[in-house]
């Protein structure tokens, strides 16, 4: 039986792609002064931040990290856009009594921000985010911190995702996957993780839980 819902935000719920992307290719570009490939780039989508910056630059990751911050947090509302249908669904889950929730690795103050310009936030029933947890995706400690929060048993929770870092945190939790194919780079990649489900709209959660219970 599926109690909960519990969604990673970026190419899940709001589509932020394009807005990551520039804002990797501001930081490289101001800092180190090198146009890195995209390919590479988008390998560093749904990890925490300081990890994809370490990887690049070991002794200056921090300055890195300020100058993507300083694109993100200008950009955001212009770049960012919502998902057709991501609204229907979430209301449609609270109405059928399933609790809802984010676990991602974007800091809280732009995860709220993101779901405020998507109208869903009022909605959210937990919300997990690298502030609350010492390990991070793909480790299963946030899902299952967000688990907890809600009062349910991991198993009786679904991890919705577009990365395999979504797919890893849900599956080391012990909880049920589904990945998203509207947003994501690789999705070979994606479908070798082998997610117990595969959604290319949103909407399609609600059968899933109804087939479930």
């Amino acid at each position: 039986m599926i109690r909960a819902v519990l969604f990673d935000l970026d190419g899940t719920l709001i589509n932020t792609n394009k807005l990551i992307l520039e804002s990797f290719r501001h930081a490289f570009r101001k800092h180190l002064n090198i146009e890195m490939d995209e390919e590479r780039i988008v390998r560093f989508f749904g990890e925490p931040l300081k990890k994809s910056m370490k990887s690049v630059d070991p002794e200056n990751a921090d300055t890195l990290i300020e100058y993507f911050r300083e694109f993100n947090e200008a950009q955001h509302d212009v770049l960012a856009e919502r998902y057709a249908g991501t609204e229907e669904a979430i209301t449609t889950l609270k109405e059928m009594g399933i609790k809802v929730g984010v676990v991602t690795s974007k800091r809280r103050v732009m995860a709220e921000r993101s779901l405020k310009l998507i109208g869903v936030f009022h909605m959210m029933d937990v919300i997990i985010t690298p502030e609350d947890t010492d390990k991070h995706k793909p480790d299963g400690a946030p899902m299952l911190l967000a688990c907890e929060r809600i009062g349910i048993a991991p198993e009786e929770a679904l991890m919705v995702g577009d990365s395999i870092y979504d797919l890893e945190c849900g599956r080391n939790a012990g909880s049920r996957t589904a990945a998203v194919t509207y947003s994501s780079f690789s999705l070979e990649e994606l479908m070798s993780y082998r997610p117990n489900f595969v959604v290319d709209k949103l909407e399609q959660l609600t059968d899933i839980v109804r087939e479930i219970a």
